[in-house]
């Protein structure tokens, strides 16, 4: 009779095997990439530094970072050679490059620059994952990375999107010095209260909040992820992080402190300090809103907030009938046109469609024509990482309105009466009162805080990004 124990013995041993047929796939998988890397670089002095950006063409906070980045290390290393590890195959080099001069006004040494492209960028997207959607991207991301590693093997490999299970990847299988930049955080404490708290948000849906047994189970699982997230990131062996907030987390998670460093993203502060407002308030008065067309920007906010302001200025109807809502974002997929299409219908729903314009993929030229029309800048997002497109509406002369969390609340905008560069709320009704008192406000008042927002950003500057990165990556570089 085939006993408990005996059964017990199989299944050893079958994990034994299978531990073992691992070991041995590990390996002859490192040698094989440890001979194509020899073979790349033989007889080649150059320092090879490839940095994993899936959505390179994106046009968001993110790929200003990205190529500003490429800039500073071109800048400072003569023998650098840059490789983008990228998923937008729809898109030339020069399409790339062109891309990046528009929209951030920053130019790189193309020669010098290249591209490999990915075909399994879709491991990466949400919608593959309806369910565990956190843990089947980061899968999705070392399935991906894998495939980076063994198109181009490089001397130095940089994330800079956040995909963190590409580092042992490239790391251990590669041998390659590893470091990332941390827009944001995969999970948070933040997250994981909320999941407690049974709180609604678009990552905590419904069905999960109304039930406890649900709310328990994800709990669970968001507490194994934390775990494991914070295994990959140790694996860095130099962290960057945009702010003080995405530091907490990320110190929290990860518990490397001495090679965490806090390195502002690259915002271009010196030319939009200079320009000049051109637009007339007797005729129409722009608040602005700049940020992808994502769900954690929270655009609805921004529509609900209007429809406040309406309510509030029901006694007012001219100066409702100057107000111009105006939101400027990129799209990257189906799924962000979608969410488009839903806010302009939503715009429609609250009789908004008068008061609010969508302007979609602008270029930089376009974009600094609408700062310099605009009086007020609104950002909706909860616990935004750090807000860039904050702190160019400040530095653009605009009075910024964001939400009192994140980067907003912890490292750009003070509300200190004497020292105050903007405002902070938190609902629409809230948004909607912040509005009003800079609608109210005396041109004194207004220019008190504006003079004080411009002088407050130039700690964002891109120079200030690229000391401070360059500074962070230089045990990357160093021989050993």
């Amino acid at each position: 009779m085939f006993s408990i124990l005996n059964l017990l013995y199989v299944l050893i041993g079958l994990l034994l095997v299978g531990v073992a047929v691992l070991f041995a796939v590990f390996f002859a998988l490192r040698k094989y990439i440890l001979i194509q890397k020899e073979k790349l670089h033989k007889g080649n002095n150059d320092v090879n530094v490839g940095i994993f950006h899936p959505y390179c063409n994106a046009g968001g906070g993110g790929e200003r970072v990205l190529w500003c980045a490429v800039r500073a290390l071109q800048a400072k290393y003569e023998n650098v050679k840059i490789i983008i590890y990228t998923g937008d195959t729809d898109a030339s080099p020069n399409t790339i490059f062109n891309r990046a001069k528009n929209i951030f006004n920053v130019a790189v040494d193309e020669e010098n620059t290249s591209f490999v492209y990915l075909k399994k960028r879709h491991w990466v997207e949400a919608k593959m994952y309806p369910y565990f959607t956190l843990l089947g991207q980061s899968i999705g991301s070392m399935i991906l990375g894998l495939e980076a590693l063994l198109k181009y093997q490089p001397d130095i490999y940089l994330d800079t999107m956040g995909y963190s299970f590409t580092l042992p990847i490239f790391r251990f299988l590669g041998m390659c010095k590893v470091g990332c930049y941390v827009h944001y955080p995969t999970i948070s404490t933040d997250m994981l209260r909320r999941v407690q708290n049974r709180v609604y948000s678009h990552n905590n849906q419904n069905y999960v909040v109304k039930n406890p047994f649900l709310t328990w189970l994800k709990l669970l699982y968001y507490r194994i992820f934390a775990k494991l997230y914070s295994v990959v990131g140790r694996c860095s062996q130099t962290v960057m992080v945009n702010s003080s907030w995405t530091e907490n987390h990320i110190v929290n998670l990860w518990d490397v402190p001495f090679k965490t460093h806090r390195v502002y993203p690259p915002c271009e502060v010196n030319h939009l300090k200079n320009l000049q407002f051109t637009g007339n308030d007797n005729e129409k008065i722009v608040i602005l809103s700049v940020g992808q067309f994502r769900p954690e920007k929270d655009h609805p906010l921004q529509l609900q907030a209007m429809y406040e302001l309406r309510t509030l200025l029901v006694k007012d109807e001219d100066l409702w009938n100057k107000l111009r809502l105006v939101i400027v974002g990129s799209c990257r997929n189906d799924e962000d046109r979608d969410r488009l299409k839903n806010m302009q219908d939503l715009s429609k729903h609250l009789s908004l469609e008068n008061s609010v314009d969508f302007r979609v993929n602008v270029s930089y030229q376009e974009l600094v024509q609408l700062f310099q029309s605009a009086k007020i800048g609104v950002h909706t997002m909860w616990n935004e990482h750090f807000g860039i497109g904050v702190v160019e509406c400040m530095a653009a002369g605009l009075i910024m309105v964001a939400n009192r969390s994140g980067g907003p609340l912890m490292d750009i905008i003070e509300t200190s009466e004497g020292s105050q560069t903007g405002y902070l709320a938190v609902d629409a009704v809230d948004y909607a009162n912040c509005f009003l008192s800079v609608l109210y406000n005396s041109k004194e008042q207004n220019e008190q805080i504006r003079q004080a927002a411009r002088a407050s950003v130039d700690r964002f500057s891109e120079k200030e990004f690229e000391i401070n990165f360059l500074r962070a990556v230089s045990p990357l570089f160093k021989t050993d």
